[in-house]
């Protein structure tokens, strides 16, 4: 397959790369790490083996063309590029592949291209972007697959074929919808957490309003060593949990210990928010906390560890405009 990757940081690296190694046509479209890929191409360091792939390289969409496939790695806050950085990539049969966190990144693609061109990846891995090409794979890496408000098609499996054949394991999901709660379940409490740690234990339960002092940002391990921390990782996962299953979606309060359980193995693991708030990043708030109080709220559901956890987060990230959810 022509496969085209546009946001080659961990995630859009790793993966490429899996696909480039195994001897697919892989171009990666770069910014500021063009000159550095397309010289020594992407080292992955690895538990499971260290590698180096070498995609093509583009600055460009036009210098790619129409492709396959094209996996979308992209911060959601980069979203309103979207247009631009696709259209060029995307024919009549392209297949239209997000990999991206949080809610309402297929419905965004689906106002762009046929809804029926456009799939979403969840993916449960544990990366970090050490250096410009160079991706630090410290655990997992299982791709769950869907099709946006459809079954699954034969090019559904075809790709989780491709990917398997990689070496990444890859499931097929009939309720892409349902899959994306389940991984919000993770990524609420630690992406949240993780960074609202900075304004210490007070701020995010409740204690007190304002956020005063920033420390450092928490790992998985260090999350879960602290009782009071995973107390709130718990409260924060049966909350999410509750609002998907006001919307119909059949997921057990026993998700939340698996979750946790799973999360003990990958050791002192610092998460994607937390990494881009330390950089000065903008933070994908909208997509991972936002939008599912939103959904809480219109669902009527209570939700005050999300809530407080929305206030804490924009306040260390004035950018994001909670004016627009119930004050109640």
């Amino acid at each position: 397959m022509k496969i085209a990757v546009v946001g080659c940081g961990a995630v859009g690296s790793y993966y490429g790369a899996m696909l480039c190694r195994d001897g697919h046509e892989v171009h990666f479209l770069l910014r500021s790490d063009y000159e550095v890929v397309r010289r020594n191409g992407v080292f992955v360091r690895s538990a499971a083996g260290d590698f180096n792939a070498r995609p093509r390289c583009a600055r460009l969409p036009e210098e790619i063309g129409v492709s396959d496939v094209v996996l979308i790695a992209l911060k959601t806050t980069a979203n309103d590029q979207l247009q631009k950085l696709l259209t060029p990539l995307v024919g009549r049969s392209t297949a239209v592949v997000t990999l991206q966190n949080g809610l309402g990144n297929e419905e965004q693609l689906a106002r762009l291209f046929p809804a029926d061109q456009i799939l979403g990846g969840l993916c449960f891995v544990c990366l970090n972007r050490i250096e410009p090409g160079v991706v630090h794979h410290l655990d997992h890496g299982r791709i769950v697959l869907g099709e946006f408000q459809r079954w699954p098609e034969p090019r559904t499996h075809d790709i989780a074929s491709a990917i398997r054949h990689a070496g990444v394991q890859c499931k097929v999901t009939d309720n892409l919808a349902r899959a994306h709660w389940e991984k919000l379940v993770w990524n609420v409490p630690f992406n949240g957490l993780g960074v609202a740690s900075a304004a210490g234990i007070d701020a995010v339960s409740g204690a007190r309003c304002e956020v005063s002092g920033k420390h450092e940002c928490l790992t998985t391990a260090q999350l879960l060593a602290d009782s009071r921390w995973e107390s709130l990782v718990r409260e924060l996962m049966l909350e999410v949990i509750s609002v998907a299953r006001k919307l119909g979606h059949d997921i057990p309060d026993r998700l939340s210990d698996t979750q946790i359980e799973r999360t003990r193995s990958m050791g002192d693991y610092k998460a994607s928010t937390a990494v881009d708030f330390e950089r000065g990043l903008p933070l994908e708030l909208e997509s991972l906390f936002v939008e599912p109080l939103r959904h809480a709220q219109q669902q009527g559901v209570a939700t005050p560890r999300l809530k407080a956890l929305c206030g804490v987060l924009s306040q260390l990230d004035p950018r994001t405009d909670l004016s627009q959810l119930n004050k109640g």
